[in-house]
């Protein structure tokens, strides 16, 4: 029997009408109570809703593969591993059972309002370097004082930090590294040392949250290995890169043939394909 993990985005795979086939789900409408408003409502204004918005629609959407394939999924593969890229984490925590929903809602709703004041209090950026050479992108990141954020597959990484140095990064990146660069549509330098405001709620937040142990092993981005601290890694996440194309290979390496991705958009699908054919 073939072994599968669970895969689950985050922000970026976020789109308008994400979440018409979920209106009506249990879950979803009961986000939607615990947030006391509808995120899908404010989707343009950013951070603050689209987190909350993608994690309803990705929860929404395993339960619903749970339901309705589930049983036929199961049969014909084991489910071994689950990983979520950033937000995604928290979707792939609760479908582990390591996160009680309501709880998981929480913390999202916190994460993403941390997240958004601290990039009103230190304004930063990301930028996408497409292509070019993998090591010449890390030093003109050390040179500028940005942070590789993403190592999402062969030929995607993402730089984050100061929008000054986001800007001048941009400029150099064809000549400096043969990469295109491509500014990414948020409001502050995620998974960088600037979201140092955003991690010190969000450890208050965790610090106050049961945690179990996970049913299947969930890979955490900060390691591209297992879960070990829940609380800790996932704190540290907002300060640490994505190391998504390293999860990838190790989840390979660990047995995994399959990967099923639930939620908005095919953007992780496509991220697996990428990775798995140059390894």
């Amino acid at each position: 029997m073939p072994s599968s993990a669970l895969l689950f985005p985050g922000q970026g795979s976020h789109a308008e009408g994400m979440e018409e086939p979920y209106r009506g789900h249990p879950l979803l409408e009961r986000g939607l109570d615990l947030l006391g408003y509808d995120p899908f409502d404010q989707l343009a204004e950013g951070t603050r809703f689209q987190q909350p918005a993608l994690f309803l629609c990705s929860v929404a959407a395993w339960d619903s593969w749970r339901d309705d394939a589930g049983e036929q999924a199961e049969s014909d593969s084991e489910i071994v591993a689950a990983a979520g890229h950033s937000l995604g984490e928290y979707s792939a925590l609760v479908a582990a059972g390591a996160l009680a929903f309501d709880d998981a809602v929480r913390l999202v709703d916190e994460r993403a309002a941390a997240m958004a004041d601290a990039g009103e209090l230190v304004p930063g950026g990301m930028v996408a370097m497409l292509g070019g050479d993998a090591r010449a992108v890390g030093t003109l990141a050390r040179r500028l004082g940005l942070t590789v954020a993403n190592d999402n597959a062969p030929g995607q990484l993402v730089l984050s930090g100061p929008v000054e140095a986001v800007d001048t990064a941009a400029e150099l990146a064809r000549d400096d590294t043969g990469a295109r660069a491509r500014r990414l549509d948020v409001t502050g330098a995620f998974h960088s040392p600037l979201m140092e405001p955003a991690a010190e709620r969000l450890r208050v937040a965790l610090a106050a949250t049961p945690v179990h142990a996970p049913a299947i092993p969930v890979y955490a981005n900060v390691s591209a290995a297992p879960f070990t601290d829940i609380r800790s890694q996932l704190a540290e996440g907002l300060l640490r890169p994505v190391r998504w194309r390293e999860t990838l290979l190790a989840m390979r390496a660990a047995g995994v043939e399959r990967f099923v991705e639930l939620g908005p958009g095919t953007v992780l699908t496509g991220l697996v394909k990428r990775t798995l054919q140059a390894a």
